[in-house]
């Protein structure tokens, strides 16, 4: 038997490398265990022949106070980077062969061709509209009856394919989008429920709500300094690297964690509270013991599968690298979700007069791509990228990353996930299921989420 730990956490993704470093920071004696012989989980960046690219998340949104006090924490050990604005407050839409930058203001958003005129007038009846009555009305649903189908198709559909590679169908807006749900719940709808917000944060500007400026970050030579700055926080001694089969059973004490170490051994140790980050898919395994009505809620979560392309050229040729990238409707019928420009928002991410592009494939309405082959990715890349991005030249850099379990989806089965996850964690005290299942998918959201576990296992 090891030394018993206080609490043990499992998967050393960001969630759970947050957690790690704020527990350590408050004196707890807490141990990682993770299953890869890395850390990081998703997070991976890579430079080679002159290219910085992302294998997993290409940025996040300066969304919550805590991120932002975590990247001044590691400021000496991992340098915060925020997008160029001129380049990142600008949006792409594909509509009908040829890019459109998203509306951003009045007379872009009247003169806009992405939207019919009809929904164009409509947009003034929008704050009169009666409040929709059904709590679990979809995303899709939601646009439609207050803005318009064209809003849908061009806008929300898009934005969708990007954040969740969603369904607007499927996804429920009380828990997909909770801060829209709210502006029609709170506010009667989406022009008031802004202005009234708007309103809230000039109430509030004397404490740090001013620092949540939603801008687009990364990091100093990829986001995988952030990962390996509280990897380095937290110290090796701390983690436990490939461990397989790893095992929770509730005991008197707290819980015993069993689980095969690199070499073969199987090993147990003892801990009075036990923290998951792993997926939902996953959990039936690590928790052999939990009601199987319960687990099966939680571990039947939907995984939007994504293929991400980071795509690096020498010289560029195409369109014109001005924006944050281009997402595309899936009315298109085209074989990509859209195409980031990271090279255009960050420095030193392609040789001088070179492009880093990422493109995105698959999601929830393009599940078979993950079959496809790289060739067969690969052509169809090339492909779609001398169509979209005008390029004469193919990529001097092509790398293909499939991910199988990419984007939890926060559809209708979310209300029973949720209630499962509180229902374990009631019979159980002592276990905190975490991750992207719940509170948000976004880097700011996972380092939220960590730093609120965090607060309430130190105060305990």
């Amino acid at each position: 038997m090891e030394t018993e730990k206080d609490i043990v956490i499992i998967g050393a993704g960001l969630t759970g490398l947050a957690l790690a470093y704020y527990l350590k920071k408050a004196g707890k004696n807490v141990l990682l265990l993770e299953q890869s012989h890395r850390t990081g989980g998703v997070i991976d960046s890579v430079t080679e022949k002159g290219f910085t690219y992302e294998k997993g998340p290409s940025t996040g949104v300066l969304g919550s106070l805590e991120i932002i006090e975590l990247f001044d924490e590691l400021k000496a050990k991992c340098v915060l980077e925020t997008a160029s604005k001129t380049s990142a407050n600008k949006r792409y839409i594909w509509k009908k062969s040829r890019w459109v930058a998203l509306p951003s203001g009045l007379v872009s958003g009247v003169t806009t061709p992405l939207f019919t005129l009809y929904d164009k007038f409509r947009i003034l009846g929008e704050p009169f509209r009666k409040k929709g009555g059904y709590p679990d009305e979809s995303i899709a649903e939601m646009v439609v009856r207050r803005l318009g189908k064209s809003f849908l198709d061009y806008a929300v559909d898009p934005f969708l394919s990007g954040v969740y590679a969603g369904d607007p169908y499927k996804l429920i807006t009380r828990h997909a989008l909770p801060k829209l749900y709210a502006l029609e719940f709170n506010h009667g709808g989406f022009i008031r429920g802004t202005i009234a917000k708007h309103k809230g944060v000039k109430a509030q500007s004397h404490t740090n709500a001013h620092k949540i400026t939603r801008e687009v970050f990364s990091v100093q030579g990829g986001l995988k300094n952030l990962t390996e700055a509280l990897t380095n926080e937290i110290g090796y001694d701390r983690i436990l690297l490939g461990c397989t089969e790893t095992k929770i059973t509730p005991v008197s004490q707290g819980f015993s964690i069993t689980y095969t170490d690199p070499s073969g051994v199987k090993k147990e140790l003892l801990s009075h509270k036990v923290v998951t980050t792993i997926g939902g898919y996953a959990l039936s395994e690590l928790l052999p013991f939990a009601d199987s009505h319960f687990i099966e809620n939680i571990s039947n979560t939907t995984y939007a599968p994504v293929i991400q392309v980071a795509a690096g050229y020498n010289k560029w040729t195409g369109v014109k690298l001005d924006a944050f990238g281009g997402l595309i409707s899936s009315k298109d019928k085209r074989r990509i979700l859209g195409v980031l420009f990271p090279s255009a928002i960050f420095a030193g991410r392609a040789p001088l007069g070179g492009a880093m592009l990422s493109v995105f494939m698959g999601g929830m309405k393009n599940k078979e791509m993950l079959q496809l082959s790289d060739s067969e990715i690969e052509a169809i890349v090339k492909q779609e990228l001398r169509l979209t991005m005008k390029t004469t030249n193919d990529p001097d850099l092509l790398r293909i990353h499939r991910y199988q379990h990419a984007i939890a989806q926060y559809d209708i089965k979310s209300q029973k996930r949720f209630e499962s996850i509180a229902a374990l964690e009631q019979n159980y005290p002592g276990l905190i299921l975490a991750g992207s299942f719940r509170d948000g998918i976004g880097m700011s959201d996972r380092v939220k989420q960590a730093k609120m576990i965090a607060d309430k296992l130190i105060n305990e």
